[in-house]
């Protein structure tokens, strides 16, 4: 078949708060990691071999997933980072250098590699797309994507003839600029032999380096374009947007968890709330051990994780509570995310507990 390569060293500074402590491939869409759709993904395709670089807050990566025998795989781990006066620090080696650094260790990639990124999810038909690479005797493929023209500047974007042969790469050109619409989606498709243009021991990446690399030596490297969903949580405000979009049943292979007690309302175990008083227009999902008061409003898409209180009379619009957050008596809280400790706007306005100013009182339910 295939081996498996998923990319979760990166920062994920464009969607902080969300990765202060939790890498970006641990982001939760309907309670579940982003990471944790992938590996099911990969395993639906018979790909059971995969290896995952990790960087920042590894060991959240590492412990969640184990060696991945729940999800009938073989996960395996490399870390990148490096000893600074005396202390171990995260430093990642970029896309290509990653994998170089797993291949110079052990050989790892000795067969056709799925290559994905750890930030996004899709339903990509791996199998038609693992065809289509073998079909052309390719030595790397990059699935792409068709884009609005207005939208090119948030891509990297592939430029290939007509028998998909790619000729050159634009990273986030203007649409005046762009030579084509087809975004590069971070699939990516490798041969062993493509490794060992890689320089060893320093980073590198795949999109800026690797790939004008394969286009100046003309080697056979296409593009593919696909069909298929493909949920990219490239920065804060693509977060929101994504999870309106799940909970509204817009992406298959999404469920909902939590029993169903009403259309359009999912609950966790052991809840409590006032029924007869509150007002909840679905989609809306309430985690396990939350506590919603009378005279609550809740309008969906709405998550809202375990252990949250909605104290008497708020109203909570659009948004996405995680575990454990409060919201004060009568306020309101619309379209935002929210967690103990931040709350972040639609846009990406992010403002902390005890910021001056705020326009909302929430805290930690905890407390």
């Amino acid at each position: 078949m295939a081996k498996g390569m998923i990319l979760a060293a990166g920062q994920g500074t464009r969607v902080r708060p969300l990765t202060q402590k939790t890498p970006k491939p641990m982001v939760p869409i309907l309670g579940k990691p982003v990471l944790e759709y992938l590996v099911e993904h990969l395993a639906r395709y018979g790909i059971r071999e995969i290896m995952i670089n990790v960087a920042f807050n590894h060991y959240k990566i590492e412990n969640y997933f184990g060696d991945g025998r729940r999800w009938g795989v073989d996960i395996g781990y490399s870390y990148e980072g490096a000893r600074e006066h005396g202390d171990i620090v995260p430093r990642s080696m970029g896309s290509a250098g990653g994998m170089r650094k797993i291949q110079d260790f052990g050989g790892f990639f000795d067969e056709t590699t799925l290559v994905m990124c750890g930030d996004a999810i899709v339903d990509l038909d791996i199998g038609a797309a693992l065809n289509e690479h073998r079909h052309k005797q390719a030595l790397a493929s990059v699935v792409t994507l068709d884009v609005p023209r207005d939208q090119v500047q948030s891509y990297g974007v592939v430029v290939a003839d007509e028998l998909g042969r790619v000729r050159s790469f634009q990273e986030k050109p203007t649409p005046q600029e762009a030579l084509s619409t087809s975004a590069s989606t971070g699939i990516y498709i490798f041969e062993p032999a493509v490794l060992s243009l890689v320089p060893s021991g320093r980073p590198f990446d795949i999109g800026s380096e690797l790939f004008p690399m394969l286009v100046e030596r003309d080697l056979p490297f296409f593009s593919q374009k696909r069909f298929f969903n493909w949920i990219d949580i490239g920065r804060l405000s693509d977060y929101w947007l994504v999870l309106q979009r799940v909970m509204r049943g817009e992406i298959a292979q999404m469920e909902m968890p939590g029993k169903q007690v009403r259309p359009g309302v999912w609950v966790g175990l052991n809840t409590s709330v006032d029924w007869d008083s509150v007002e909840i227009e679905g989609p809306v999902y309430i985690g396990s051990g939350t506590r919603i008061e009378a005279g609550t409003r809740v309008t969906g898409p709405t998550w809202i994780g375990h252990g949250c209180h909605l104290r008497a009379g708020c109203t909570v619009e659009r948004s996405v509570l995680f575990e454990y957050t409060r919201i004060g008596t009568a306020q309101v809280a619309s379209e935002r995310i929210l967690s103990p400790q931040y709350c972040v706007d639609r846009h990406g306005n992010t403002l902390y507990v005890g910021d001056e100013n705020i326009p909302i009182i929430w805290g930690d339910a905890r407390a």
